[in-house]
């Protein structure tokens, strides 16, 4: 086999690398946050594996990363002591994508976000980040299992080359030397070094270490810049809120602060400690892998990193929480299989549920602008709860909030409780409406009635909503129910005036239903219109049209359903389809009140250019 090959990136990588050379210009330090934090995970997977076999420790047995440079040669180097990579694991880590992280950083760097180096984390593409200070990187590794001389060498200009070849290394890890760019001399200061350390990577839990300086030069001595201590294992009276915030930007690769957070330590049969943390604004991951990439909380078990994605310690609906569990008592040896099936971890997970429903639970009561930033970017990843989490379903739907017709516009700040405490005496349901926008859904034709009342109507308009009060079905006692759907409540006076309306409109009724024929599925009189000539009526258990839509442009399968068309046998449109003796004109007139129903409702029209000719004609008078 031959030892020495160059070989291509991939295509995607490739445009990474031209990205950060030629467009990622501002916070190029992160380039050693990025490095380190490699290194820390190196460090952290080797002393898991070591657990079990003790001997990949032979050598130096305390973990650390070390930070130097040489101002002659022009070069830094990250080396850390750590599990180290075999020659395939080079290949997949750097040459290829590991992850469609690439794909979605590539996709993100638009408009003014082009030049912001500090994003390069979010998406395990952190390595590349070298190239943003350096025209050349090399990497020297050796796996901790494999002998001395199967170490690898890996370089690269960043320009849709590398090189590898198989080199002699006596010592386990990874060591990355940056060759700097011409005008980057400013990181070949200790003091700037130093600096970036405890800005980025102070709370990293390996000794992060810098050679003594003598003279102004480098000498063989080691000193530890970071505090290199876990810091969710210290008493909460001696951290900082800026301690708990250094923490969380070297844990998410944000420089965002966290919104809040909490820290806990469970004493008992089971033991455990949690500090979990609500980030300000959405991931990335979030946002654009969504429910498929989640990265879950960081595992440790007594100090001992076990993994990075423990998804099982919480419940999707709460994937945007970043945070640590420490656990005491549970097996080292654990896999994510044993993961799934762990009674213990069962518990670890609710508690962790109920700290940050707490959490959320206090920013309501008692920070209501940093709930609102809350609510704007995690509203609708919390609604998710609804049906996946019955156990606190009353819980999540407490901490929901809507636009309503009572409220500020399309602002989303009613509660249910605020609603019920609102609600007209001998009311007994908790009225809503859905659609596919703020505009729509406070324009809907359904509202009339209940506007006419005085009785209040909760405005939702995000694409969970539909499915999500489906799962809620009903809060304090009180059930949900759509303004569109099913009869309304009447008074016995309410209910004779519709059965004399409805008599007198027989002959309008039948009339609609011949020249709609098979378009409907039935013709109306409304009780809930009182300005709009007609609307769309659902039944109890049908799908809104706007959410069939959605789901229909997904590729579900979506059964059809032939509308109920309720009418306004008052309007002026309807007394003149009722007096056209001209057959086809008022079967234009009742094509259009059924198709202005469905765009109101959100339905898409099945013959748009007809809908179009139609119209024209109207407005023409012919």
């Amino acid at each position: 086999m031959t030892t020495v090959e160059t070989r291509k990136f991939e295509a995607e990588v490739a445009q990474v690398l031209h990205l950060v050379t030629h467009s990622l210009y501002s916070h190029k330090e992160i380039f050693l946050r990025e490095l380190v934090s490699n290194a820390s995970d190196a460090c952290d997977k080797l002393r898991f594996e070591s657990i079990g076999k003790p001997e990949l420790l032979a050598g130096e047995g305390e973990l650390h990363i070390d930070v130097s440079w040489d101002e002659a040669a022009r070069t830094i180097t990250v080396r850390d002591n750590g599990i180290g990579m075999t020659r395939d694991e080079v290949v997949a880590n750097i040459g290829t994508i590991a992850s469609s992280g690439t794909r979605r950083f590539l996709e993100a760097m638009s408009g003014e976000q082009k030049a912001d180096a500090r994003l390069i984390g979010q998406f395990g593409v952190g390595f590349y980040s070298a190239f943003v200070v350096a025209d050349k990187v090399t990497v020297l590794t050796r796996r901790a299992d494999a002998p001395a001389g199967e170490g690898v060498k890996w370089e690269s200009d960043g320009k849709g080359e590398y090189l590898l070849e198989q080199v002699e290394l006596a010592e386990r890890g990874t060591a990355v030397t940056l060759h700097l760019k011409a005008d980057e001399d400013e990181f070949l200061k200790s003091w700037q070094l130093k600096s970036l350390i405890r800005k980025y990577s102070d709370h990293v839990a390996f000794p992060i270490r810098v050679p003594v300086e003598q003279d102004g030069k480098p000498t063989d001595e080691w000193e530890t810049v970071n505090d290199a201590s876990a810091l969710w294992t210290r008493p909460k009276s001696e951290i900082s809120d800026a301690d708990y915030i250094g923490f969380y930007k070297s844990l998410g690769h944000d420089f965002s602060d966290p919104l809040a957070w909490t820290h806990n330590r469970v004493e008992g049969s089971q033991s455990f400690t949690t500090l979990l943390y609500i980030p300000a604004q959405p991931p990335f991951d979030l946002m654009m892998g969504g429910r498929d990439e989640r990265k879950g909380l960081k595992l440790y078990i007594r100090r001992v990193f076990i993994m990075d994605a423990a998804e099982e310690l919480l419940p999707n609906y709460l994937r945007f929480v970043r945070g640590v569990v420490d656990a005491d008592d549970l097996p080292l040896n654990v896999s994510r299989e044993i993961l799934q099936h762990n009674r213990q971890l069962e518990r670890i997970k609710a508690a962790c549920v109920k700290r940050v429903l707490d959490l959320i639970e206090k920013l309501a009561k008692d920070e209501p602008e940093k709930f609102a930033t809350f609510c704007k970017a995690f509203g609708n990843t919390l609604k998710e709860g609804i049906s996946e989490d019955a156990g606190n379903r009353e819980r999540i739907a407490r901490l929901l909030r809507f636009a309503s017709t009572k409220g500020e516009g399309a602002k989303q700040a009613v509660s249910l409780d605020d609603y019920i405490g609102r609600m007209a005496v001998g009311q007994d349901a908790i009225w809503y409406v859905t659609a596919d926008s703020y505009a729509a859904a406070a324009g809907s034709p359904q509202l009339e009635a209940f506007r006419a009342k005085g009785i209040e109507v909760l405005l939702m308009f995000d694409r969970i909503d539909e499915w999500m009060v489906g799962y809620l079905g009903e809060y304090e006692g009180k059930k949900l129910r759509n303004v569109a759907k099913g009869e309304l409540p009447l008074d016995e006076a309410e209910k004779q005036r519709q059965e004399e309306v409805a008599k007198e409109a027989e002959p309008l009724l039948k009339k609609l239903k011949e020249l709609l024929g098979e378009r409907v599925g039935d013709v109306k009189v409304s009780a809930r219109l009182t300005d709009s000539p007609s609307c769309l009526a659902l039944g109890d258990y049908e799908m809104a049209p706007h959410l069939a839509r959605l789901l229909r442009e997904a590729g579900q399968d979506v059964p059809e359903n032939k509308p109920v068309l309720e009418i306004n046998p008052g309007h002026p449109l309807l007394k003149r389809v009722e007096a056209e003796a001209d057959e086809a004109k008022a079967k234009d007139l009742a094509s259009l009140l059924l198709e202005q129903a469905e765009i109101a409702a959100g339905a898409p029209l099945s013959d748009p250019a007809a809908f179009v000719q139609r119209m024209n004609r109207v407005l023409l008078g012919g």
